[in-house]
């Protein structure tokens, strides 16, 4: 229960943070919502929880609310499919379905009302099933919990078939929690049936169903959540091998900005949490390699020997290029003219962008070696 509370609310985190961004996503906000009253469902149902409540309010007040907070969270599930969907139909089905959730949320509140509080204490494996409010309550709820959630399966596969991953995988994970957990409560639905009647039913079948509804809703969390964590999994990579490379730039940057502090780009923010947020990382590598490029540019008269072109450089080894700008700087340091007309030096490092990159790194790392 624990394991599944932390998962539910690390995905309600997630989404409340994507909502904090896009407050006027009305199918971002059925989302949370859904897994809001999923989230606050839990609480009320463990052991602590339940006792604390029953102790204020009376035995059997934490089943209702779990029940009712069930149904509010099945209910704005359709919601975001609902939202979804363009059309003035979509939300006059959203209106008729919050009917239909308010009249069994009233159902199974005054079936929970007309009985004594001692009778419907107690679980779902001990609740007497022979009162008829009792199995009308365990019924009630688990039917509407079957036919919301199966339409949500319903809707699911049908826009996991249209995405392409990793939505798609995400969409057929919560697909399969979704089914899964109509087909537990329609197993509930019969065992309320069969009890009911008066006959038994063997606890590890029952124990079977409670797991795998725990089961179901962890994979239900994983999914919808599954291509976000995905994205953000990726953004971490990139975050950290800019960092990564921020700093193994620094020789080389520190000698050109030596050399020619006029290159030196202002930052565009002094904040110290820029230091850490992903977009300041990005920005101060790209602006340190823009550095490093014109730097190159500016020091390229003092690299090349009077018989040498530009190609030359593509011959020289890392370690040769570093060695030579070390000698460049101490030249410009002692005030002689630049030999030449600047030549396109960092054009000539790298086929690409990526390339380039990497041959500064390894003159970077040659300069840092040397030192």
């Amino acid at each position: 229960m624990e394991l599944l509370l932390l998962g539910l609310m690390a995905a309600l985190v997630w989404k409340l943070y994507q909502l904090k961004r896009s407050p006027h996503d009305a199918p971002l906000r059925c989302v949370t919502l859904c897994l809001a009253c999923a989230a606050l469902s839990y609480p009320v149902a463990m052991p602590g929880g339940a006792s604390g409540v029953d102790t204020v309010a009376g035995h059997g007040t934490s089943k209702l609310i779990q029940n009712l907070l069930l149904l509010l969270a099945v209910y704005f599930l359709m919601c975001f499919y609902l939202y979804s969907a363009e059309g003035e139909a979509s939300r006059s089905r959203a209106r008729k379905e919050a009917v239909l959730v308010v009249a069994v949320a009233v159902a199974i509140t005054v079936a929970a009302e007309t009985v004594p509080h001692d009778v419907f204490a107690g679980s779902f494996s001990t609740a007497d099933m022979a009162v008829p409010q009792i199995a009308f309550f365990y019924a009630g709820a688990g039917l509407y919990l079957m036919y919301a959630l199966g339409m949500a399966c319903r809707w699911t596969r049908r826009y996991a078939r249209l995405s392409r991953r990793p939505h798609s995988t995400g969409l057929w994970m919560a697909a399969v929690g979704l089914g899964t957990m109509a087909v537990a409560c329609a197993i509930r639905a019969v065992i309320v049936t069969i009890r009911w009647t008066g006959r038994e039913v063997p606890m590890p079948l029952m124990a079977g169903v409670a797991f795998l509804l725990v089961a179901s809703v962890m994979l239900f969390a994983a999914g919808i959540t599954y291509s976000g964590a995905r994205t953000r999994f990726s953004s971490l990579r990139l975050w950290l091998r800019h960092r990564r490379e921020h700093r193994r730039l620094r020789p080389l940057w520190e000698l050109l900005a030596e050399a020619y502090p006029e290159n030196v780009l202002k930052p565009a923010s002094r904040a110290v949490l820029d230091r850490w947020r992903a977009r300041g990382v990005h920005r101060r590598y790209h602006r340190r390699i823009v550095e490093c490029r014109d730097g190159l540019v500016d020091i390229s008269p003092y690299l090349l020997e009077e018989d040498e072109d530009g190609t030359t450089i593509l011959g020289l080894s890392s370690a040769e290029l570093a060695d030579r700008l070390r000698r460049a700087s101490a030249r410009i340091g002692e005030g002689v003219p630049a030999p030449r007309q600047p030549i396109p030096l960092a054009m000539a490092l790298g086929s690409d962008r990526q390339s380039d990159v990497e041959q500064l790194i390894a003159v970077s790392d040659a300069l840092r070696s040397a030192a």
